[in-house]
């Protein structure tokens, strides 16, 4: 065969290759034409029939929870599903958009609605390892998954994303479509939107972060359960590292910013959202009120509610409460730890143990639940909620020392494993820790405007997360010695007068106990024979007043107490009424001093000044009369001079005296209250227009002890409070002396009953005891007693000294 044969014969396969190359290529384009022919009447005639309308993106309304605000402005509360604030983008930090953009899409910028750089290497994850196995959604692509598609990993919802997504690019601008993004994503903890997590997670906005905390924020959208840094610290930090090397990678930081990024210690809010102002008590009444005009859509429209609150006195009144209850229980012993666990010798079972064990036992603003791992009387070591470990020493252990001593029972012993609460004793290391517990009492404060009604303060409770029941709204209590001033009141508008004077002498009164006997007795167990009204009122003296109450009459005086806005109904009518033992609640006592407080007038108690929807606009706003009209008095202008004369004089030498010598001035007034057993203990009182009342008891009634009072539980709360609520008030004008008084016996009585001796005693003809000079009595024999003097050390203002 000659060579051209051969090679002829060796081209013909060469020639026939090209030629089913091109076949292969032909047919490959075909199918792939037809694919695509096919993708696109799919697209055409399913997909694109089936995208929503854009309304929700191009006219976007967030759900935005009730917020509650006081009236300098702080937040107080907020109540929604879905925790957000809307951020216009603008004024979200330009490095929070680059934190999220570095890990989320950092072409968001350059490309359209599909990053198709990104897409190839998804669609190679999925050809390896399946679909959904690799995603390369771009911002605008989880736009129109969050708003309008499922989370579910199938083809048409991929499709239906995909032609979302360039729709809402050909609607919005990048901008819109970022701050959409930014707003609406959920990253955990209820918080939607990067300004809601910035206060849920840091409680700060979002331009005082640092770059660690944006990194944090800019890693939970991925996974906000897996990445959450309250729940899985760890993977929260290893996927904020993943965006700071994205940061550093595309140069949005410096290496120095990086550096310090990855080591930055980050104190990450564990119980949810903080605020800066303990008002709970107070937002959840405002909450309520809204519910109840708005219903569900109070929770979503954006609803801000001020409150008449001022911060300032919120503050106080909180502190005050919290601190006073806590006196009040540490002066009565330390009862033992609240539980017990058994402490596995494994560590991580330990740890485990631990953990559930105190998870159960929320901590109480500084009243940290710990478990004791080691105990002597020297030391005790605990391992608190948080997972560290606290060493007690020295004077933090002289309040249980008695639960450490050897002899201690088995319910106080303080031994391993023991639930026990700790608390950091000052604003520094140096101070330590020390073992307390969480009080058992309860108490409440409320304080008023006493010309408006606007509330000023307001605590329900000791804690609001320990215990919802609100004790200024919701407690029906004996007021004790506290509702006397109004018998008093009564009084005058019978003829009596501060000078009359009123046998304070042992009482038998027949058939008054159940058809019993009854024998009404003094708080200190003193007699002081004759005394003054205005005496009476000042010591407290219980059956001085019954004897008062009797000559007024039971009807008259219960009546009476309706113009002060007392339920009648839950007021006795019979001779217990001069002691309080009907019921009341604390803010119903307010109202009734306002009216001494302010001139004789009933003002309705409001808390909410204004509503405004999400826009800004007011749509309810309270209106507040701009003085008191005659159809507001309920009590003669004579009788609210002479009833605060005399409150003042209780404030001055009287149960309440310890007022008048902390605040350094001269137009405080008000009234102990000490009940029965001393269940309760009150004091109610006003200075510079401000009324105030604090109260302290039990929710089960039981003593508080046989040295308590109300000048030793609630007083001191009223004081504190009003050293702040009084420090920028000046003090108020001597009182103008109406017409219709005069002066008469030293004091000053009605016009119309001068010179009558008919109300000038009470019981003065009766057998009186013989009364020692130390108070106690002789029965037998009889002599009339002298009026009574203010204690030694104090001096008795003259009753014209006032004015």
């Amino acid at each position: 065969m000659s060579e051209s044969s051969v090679l002829a014969n060796q081209s013909k396969p060469a020639q026939r290759r090209p030629s089913r190359l091109r076949g292969f290529i032909f047919l490959a384009l075909a199918a792939i034409l037809l694919l695509v022919a096919a993708v696109v009447g799919y697209v055409v005639l399913r997909v694109l029939p089936s995208v929503p309308a854009l309304d929700a993106v191009t006219d976007y309304r967030p759900k935005i929870p009730l917020r509650v605000y006081t009236a300098d402005n702080v937040l107080i509360g907020e109540f929604g599903e879905e925790h957000r604030d809307f951020v216009p983008i603008d004024k979200i930090p330009d490095l929070m958009k680059k934190s999220l953009l570095a890990i989320e899409d950092a072409r968001f910028y350059q490309h359209g609605a599909i990053d198709f750089q990104r897409g190839l290497g998804a669609v190679a994850s999925n050809l390896r390892h399946g679909f959904g196995a690799g995603g390369a959604s771009t911002i605008t692509m989880q736009v129109a998954r969050n708003f309008f598609l499922s989370r579910a990993k199938h083809l048409d919802r991929k499709l239906n994303e995909i032609a979302l997504a360039y729709k809402i690019e050909g609607a919005l601008t990048k901008d819109q479509i970022l701050e959409l993004y930014m707003n609406q994503i959920y990253l955990g903890q209820r918080a939607y939107g990067f300004a809601s997590a910035a206060r849920t997670y840091f409680n700060k906005d979002l331009d005082h972060l640092t770059v660690a905390e944006m990194a944090m924020l800019a890693g939970l959208p991925q996974n906000p359960s897996r990445h959450n840094p309250v729940s899985n610290p760890q993977r929260a930090r290893e996927r904020q590292h993943a965006v700071l090397g994205r940061m550093r990678a595309l140069n949005f930081i410096t290496e120095d910013q990086y550096q310090a990024a990855l080591v930055e210690p980050l104190h990450v809010n564990q119980r949810g959202q903080a605020f800066d102002t303990h008002a709970e008590y107070v937002a959840e009444l405002a909450r309520l009120a809204v519910y109840n005009e708005y219903k569900d859509d109070a929770y979503t429209k954006g609803i801000k509610v001020y409150t008449t609150i001022l911060k300032p006195e919120q503050d106080a009144a909180y502190a005050s409460v919290r601190r006073n209850v806590i006196a009040y229980d540490q002066r009565h012993g330390y009862r033992g730890p609240e539980g017990r666990i058994e402490l596995p010798s494994d560590a991580q079972e330990r740890e485990d143990a631990i953990s559930e064990a105190l998870g159960k036992r929320p901590s109480s603003d500084g009243l940290i639940p710990a478990v004791v791992l080691s105990s002597s009387p020297k030391a005790v070591r605990v391992e608190t909620i948080d997972g560290d470990t606290v060493d007690v020493t020295g004077a933090g252990l002289k309040f249980a020392a008695g639960a450490l001593s050897p002899n201690a029972k088995d319910t106080v012993r303080i031994t391993p494993g023991a639930i026990v609460r700790v608390a950091h004793e000052g604003k520094n290391d140096a101070k330590g820790w020390a073992i307390t517990q969480v009080p058992q009492v309860a108490a409440a404060f409320v304080a008023l405007d006493a010309d408006t009604g606007a509330y000023h303060a307001l605590v329900g409770g000791f804690d609001f997360n320990l215990q919802k029941f609100n004790h200024v709204t919701q407690a029906w209590r004996q007021p004790g010695s506290g509702i006397k001033p109004f018998i008093y009141s009564a009084s005058l508008d019978k003829g009596y007068s501060p000078a009359t004077r009123i046998l304070d002498a042992p009482l038998e009164m027949a058939g008054e106990n159940a058809g019993a006997t009854w024998a009404p007795q003094n708080d200190d167990g003193k007699w002081d024979g004759p005394i003054t009204m205005r005496q009476a009122l000042a010591q407290s003296k219980n059956v001085a007043s019954v004897r008062l109450l009797r000559a007024v009459s039971v009807p008259f005086a219960h009546e009476y107490l309706g113009r002060f806005g007392f339920d009648l109904d839950r007021q006795p009518k019979n001779f217990t009424l001069a002691l309080g033992t009907g019921q009341v609640t604390a803010l119903q006592m307010a109202d009734a001093y306002a009216v001494f407080a302010n001139g004789g007038y009933r003002v309705q108690p409001y808390l909410i000044s204004r509503i405004e929807d999400a826009d800004g606009k007011v749509i309810r706003q309270a209106t507040v009369p701009a003085g008191h009209t005659e159809e507001q008095r309920v009590l003669d202008a004579r009788n609210v001079f002479v009833m605060d004369s005399m409150l003042r004089d209780v404030t001055r030498y009287g149960t309440g005296a310890a007022a008048t010598k902390a605040l350094g001035r001269n137009d405080i007034a008000g009234k102990t209250g000490t009940t029965s057993d001393a269940m309760d203990g009150w004091f109610s009182g006003y200075g510079g227009k401000v009324v105030a009342v604090a109260w302290m008891g039990y929710d089960d009634p039981r003593s508080l002890g046989g040295k308590e009072f109300g000048a030793t539980l609630a007083l001191p709360i009223w004081i504190d409070y009003m050293r702040v609520a009084l420090a920028k008030r000046p003090v108020g004008e001597e009182p103008v002396q109406p017409e219709g008084l005069v002066r008469e016996n030293d004091d000053w009585v009605y016009a119309e009953y001068a010179g009558s001796t008919a109300f000038s005693g009470i019981d003065l003809d009766q057998q009186q005891p013989a009364v020692a000079p130390d108070g106690s009595v002789d029965p037998g024999a009889a002599q009339p007693g002298a009026p009574a003097q203010p204690p030694a050390g104090s001096q008795q203002a003259p009753a014209n000294s006032l004015f």
